[in-house]
């Protein structure tokens, strides 16, 4: 075909047709265009020399024998409607077009003009980008053989196993001249990858075309930045898509392994293992009642009219005075009211074992003690809880959780309460979320029925039965009750009675909350057990008078206060100006929060401002408690025969390996605490480690203190599991052999015993956080804030 003088024809065409042809040629390759938009505009180009190159249609050349501008123009057209629309024209695939066409090009290179280019990059885009046809909805099977090589487009990217060096040459010869890279990289002018091509119809057409697309394609010259970027590409494409797992771990791994590793200077503790430590023994020979309704029962006949509870209002008056005499009364008829009056399809609604949930806000004491001592004496379980705000609350939710597990049908409360619930469109008192089906009864005196004369119920002895359910709420936000037996009640009773030096017709001031606590086994119960008059002072009314707790110890002349230490802290910002305060008349201020590490600066404080006023130093008695094991310690007055009271300054470092250091107290780095007094009577402490088994402590080791006492909860209702390992704990020495041959419970609280037997406390196990091996503790957070300044970082915040 070379003899019928193709490449002279190809030669003669005007240089710009053949850039012409090769920008096409490139806008092609770079995606710029369709191939009907390639093909449409190469055919508008050669439409009128295309009798110069093919030479092969008879027809096509006495039809453009005389080409003129209006005999071109009429020409294009027909071909193009001649042409179908799938395919290119046949014309295109002559040999001698290949050869006109490779003959042009290699005299347009000799003249070293670069060729037009629109894009930086030629190279990129045919070698990843361009995997499959820019217009694959028109092209034809027989189309695809002649794509330039560049395209991989007869075989997806996995049949070919030589991508990568295919790329690898592409790269080498981007850096390079134009004639270099045509002859190098692609001997013959033809890519390596044209052989795919030849395995489709139409094989000795593509093998032409492939020269004439080498040489218009690499043979421009590219740009120096485009090598970094396709050398950037190729190295992207080389790496592999993951990188090993230990890639992904190595660093944390590493670091997890040093955080881990002991320091070798840390302390260790260096003490012998601690013994037991026993309480005094419960006074014998009392004249004790058999059991707490026993109590109620003997001063509700015997002395009627004796104060037992005042309540007051927002601004401090006492709106109720709650006599023993009124309190045996209306919890008869509360009991009786429960047992024969409630019915459900002719049978009793409730049957003795029953749990019933109390519902009250913290501003009626007195219809709470009512609703206790009634359930005590219908031998019903009171549950109380807290006043449901909203049907969704959150935390309601939890106790909904606890109600259902305990069985709770029916619930308590007030009619001012009842009217303050949310209220279903029937009138009725809402579903909250989570909680059971309830029935609720408003046990105000109108509603409760009376006793006939002859009606009398079961004052019975304590024994193991469930008296009360306490709720907790855990760290995690889950809600437990812990269950206290009839006997565990009695002796709690009988040991804050011994322990606080209570006697008969005393007077208590009590700020804490009475359902729950040591506000419920000062305020509602040791005090029904003594015959004592409670004030009890509504939280409402101490934030609008902080100071209302000190005024009614001076106008009651009360022998005992209840408080925490925040209460102390708000006294003191309220205090000024008021002069006419004293509190000589207390024997006993106790402060139920004590074991908390800022609790010292509040009593410190305190002390100080009312010293002058009255206030004796050995009258504040911290203590500490937990709902597991009730009190587990309480400072006693210099006259009950405690011992002076101590404070600790300890190394922040050595706590945080639970090791006991002293430090000194001008440092920030040290942790300043107070004791909490000593073992409740007729209890035994000791303090174990906090991880794996529990060993006993070494006299200089933090572990969680653990009771053995009568006067401890029991269980966690319905929670057999975490019941045994906390309440059934046996402590071992380090050889493994059990201290008592009874159980102990573990009260959650952080500590060590201190000189003279005395209890300390640094934290709770709830507040724990371990990192790596070093221990810190929720409460040691707010302490060093307490320290910097505490006026403005805590209680203002609070």
């Amino acid at each position: 075909m070379a003899d019928r003088g193709g490449p002279l024809e190809a030669a003669s065409l005007p240089a710009e047709v053949r850039e012409g042809l090769a920008e096409l040629e490139l806008e092609l390759s770079e995606g710029d265009i369709t191939q009907k938009g390639y093909e449409k505009k190469r055919a508008k180009l050669l439409a009128r020399y295309i009798p110069l190159i093919q030479g092969i249609d008879p027809s096509l050349q006495a039809e453009n024998r005389t080409p003129g501008p209006s005999q071109t123009t009429a020409a294009a057209p027909k071909q193009q409607k001649s042409r179908p629309t799938n395919s290119r024209d046949e014309r295109f695939r002559s040999d001698i077009h290949t050869e006109a066409v490779q003959a042009a090009l290699a005299k347009y290179k000799e003249r070293k003009m670069p060729m037009p280019s629109k894009r930086r990059s030629v190279l990129v885009h045919s070698s990843v980008e361009t995997y499959t046809p820019p217009d694959t909805s028109s092209a034809s099977e027989d189309e695809g053989s002649l794509r330039r090589p560049g395209r991989l487009t007869s075989t997806p990217l996995q049949s070919h196993p030589s991508v990568e060096p295919w790329l690898d040459r592409v790269v080498q010869g981007s850096s390079t001249s134009s004639s270099a890279s045509s002859t190098s990289s692609h001997p013959g002018g033809r890519p390596a990858a044209a052989p795919s091509a030849a395995t489709t119809p139409g094989a000795a057409a593509a093998t032409a075309l492939a020269g004439l697309t080498a040489h218009a394609h690499i043979g421009v010259p590219v740009n120096s930045r485009v090598s970094s970027k396709i050398q950037q590409l190729l190295n992207t494409l080389k790496r592999p898509k993951r990188p090993p797992l230990k890639e992904f771990f190595v660093d944390d791994f590493e670091e997890l392994l040093e955080v881990q590793q002991p320091d070798p200077n840390q302390p260790k503790p260096e003490g012998s293992q601690m013994a037991v430590l026993q309480g005094e023994p419960l006074a014998a020979g009392a004249p004790w009642p058999p059991s707490l309704l026993a109590a109620l029962q003997r001063w509700g006949t015997t002395q009627p009219r004796a104060p037992c509870l005042t309540a007051l209002d927002t601004t401090g008056k006492a709106i109720c005075t709650l006599t023993y005499g009124k309190l045996w009364s209306r919890s008869l008829k509360l009991a009786y009211t429960l047992l024969n009056k409630l019915t459900s399809k002719n049978e009793p609604l409730l049957k003795p074992g029953d749990r019933v949930a109390l519902v009250f806000p913290n501003s009626d004491p007195v219809m709470f003690m009512v609703a206790f001592y009634g359930c005590l004496l219908a031998e019903l379980v009171p549950v109380p809880i807290e006043v449901p705000l909203t049907r969704k609350d959150a935390g309601s939710q939890q106790v909904g959780f606890l109600l259902g597990s305990c069985g709770v049908t029916l619930a308590l409360t007030t009619d001012a309460c009842q009217k303050g619930l949310p209220k279903a469109q029937t009138g009725e008192v809402a579903t909250f979320k989570g909680w059971p089906p309830l029935s609720w009864l408003v046990i105000d005196g109108k509603h409760l029925a009376k006793p006939p004369k002859d009606w009398h119920p079961l004052a019975q002895d304590a024994g193991a039965g469930t008296a009360y359910i306490e709720y907790k709420t855990s760290k995690e936000g889950s809600t437990v009750g812990v269950t206290v037996s009839h006997a565990s009640l009695l002796a709690q009773c009988r040991a804050l009675t011994q322990a606080c030096g209570y006697s008969e017709a005393e007077t208590l001031t009590n700020v804490l909350d009475f359902k729950r606590d040591a506000g419920l086994w000062h305020g509602v119960l040791t005090s029904v057990l003594n015959r004592m008059h409670v004030v009890s002072i509504p939280y409402a009314l101490m934030k609008v008078n902080p100071l209302s707790w000190i005024q009614k110890v001076c106008s009651y002349k009360a022998r005992a206060a209840l408080v925490k230490s925040r209460d102390m802290h708000w006294s003191l910002l309220a205090q000024r100006g008021q002069r006419d305060v004293s509190l000589s008349s207390l024997r006993m201020l106790i402060v139920a929060d004590g074991a908390n590490p800022w609790s010292i600066s509040s009593c410190d404080a305190f002390l100080n401002v009312f010293q002058s006023r009255g206030l004796r130093p050995e009258v504040i008695c911290p203590c500490a408690s937990s709902p597991e094991a009730l009190t587990v310690a309480i400072r006693r007055p210099p006259d009950l025969g405690g011992p002076p009271p101590r404070k600790a300054i300890l190394s922040m470092n050595g706590l945080s390996y639970g090791v006991i250091r002293v430090d000194t107290e001008e440092k920030l780095s040290v942790l300043t605490v107070q004791d909490v007094g000593q073992v409740m009577p007729g209890a035994s402490v000791c303090v174990v480690k906090v991880d794996g088994a529990p060993y006993l402590c070494k006299t200089d080791e933090i572990g969680e203190i653990c009771v053995s006492s009568s006067a401890t909860g029991t269980a966690y209702y319905g929670l057999l599991g975490i019941t045994k390992n906390v309440f059934e704990t046996v402590p071992v020495t380090a050889g493994g052999v059990p201290v008592s041959d009874r159980p102990f419970t573990r009260t959650g609280l952080l500590g060590f015993i201190g000189p003279d037997n005395l209890v300390f406390v640094v934290g709770k196990l709830d507040g724990l956080m371990i990192v790596g091996v070093r221990r810190h503790n929720a409460d040691d957070v707010v302490a060093t804030a307490l320290a910097v300044e505490p006026m403005k970082f805590v209680y203002r915040g609070r």
